[in-house]
């Protein structure tokens, strides 16, 4: 896909307006996001991937910090067309606008930004349905593990241990597995992202561009104000978070075919759970905390092993 627009069509009709991406065209200087945070530096990944990949998008944004990003009305923090939508609803947005896209024989990638709390829970409905009829959208779920926008209640990203507004003591189930379930429905590319791997992700957004059909990125998203953590140590802390097995770097295509990204070094997942407020040291057993990122590692050593991505080439 390219951003060139096309001679008119005949008489009377207009030519089709470019809407070019630039590094800068995406998130503008001024929006309201706090500072640290880590759906800020994805944004910016994501507008200078499509500026090297010569595309533009259009973004379907749900109710989140994402919409809250623009700013007031009339002035706009996004310099590409944004929908914002109801919670549940951004993938049947998104399938909406893509239809008439190619309908119209349009350039440009459709692209949900949406948060945990529209993803993991109330929007997982819709995705799930996108994901089935394998729509030709690209979804990404800044995950910061809180419903960050209204105040950091838990969600089902939340992990164990942390504390938020309605787990005042500390969450006491584990973290959904959102990637698994996205694998289950063997979208043709699903991947995991961390802005302290700049390289890693830069690859897998020009992997998502490349291809067709529904693609499922889960961002790895520090919030400094919900996680209690300082603003400087957001890449920090997501980087000790690979580190450590608590978030593991991979991607999956068509939901057989598994690539490993990073090994952990195995730091212990108490130097990035105590750099955290919402974590104290009563509320989360670090025991069983190291036991699981092994076990789940593990487990996806396995299936890289067992069903391995043939290709060179993602």
């Amino acid at each position: 896909m390219t951003t060139t627009p096309r001679a008119p069509a005949g008489p009377g009709i207009l030519e089709k307006p470019a809407l070019p991406c630039s590094e800068e065209c995406l998130l503008r200087p001024g929006n309201t996001n706090c500072g640290g945070c880590g759906m800020s530096v994805g944004l910016t990944m994501l507008g200078r991937a499509l500026a090297r990949a010569d595309q533009t998008c259009s973004l379907v944004i749900p109710a989140c910090c994402g919409i809250v990003t623009a700013g007031a009305y009339p002035t706009t923090s996004y310099g590409v067309p944004t929908v914002a939508t109801t919670f549940a609803s951004a993938p049947a947005f998104a399938t909406g606008i893509a239809s008439v896209r190619d309908l119209n024989d349009e350039d440009g990638q459709v692209i949900c930004w949406a948060g945990d709390g529209g993803t993991y829970d109330i929007g997982i409905a819709t995705l799930s349905a996108a994901a089935e009829r394998n729509e030709d959208i690209i979804y990404i779920c800044y995950d910061n593990e809180i419903y960050g926008n209204t105040g950091g209640q838990r969600s089902s990203a939340t992990p164990a241990g942390a504390r938020t507004t309605t787990t005042p003591t500390g969450k006491s189930e584990d973290k959904k597995d959102m990637m698994a379930i996205m694998v289950a429905h063997r979208v043709p590319y699903a991947a995991t992202l961390s802005i302290a791997h700049p390289e890693d992700f830069e690859r897998k957004l020009e992997a998502a561009l490349s291809m067709h059909g529904l693609r499922f990125l889960l961002l790895h998203s520090p919030c400094p104000t919900g996680w209690k953590s300082e603003q400087g140590e957001s890449v920090e802390l997501v980087r000790l978070a690979v580190a450590s097995g608590l978030f593991s770097l991979y991607e999956v295509w068509n939901g057989d075919e598994y690539r490993i990204n990073a090994e952990p070094d195995w730091t212990d997942p108490a130097k990035y759970l105590e750099r955290q407020k919402r974590f104290e040291s009563d509320a989360v057993d670090l025991e069983r905390t190291r036991l699981a990122c092994r076990r789940r590692f593990d487990r996806l050593g396995r299936l890289a092993r067992e069903f391995p991505r043939e290709t060179a080439t993602a």
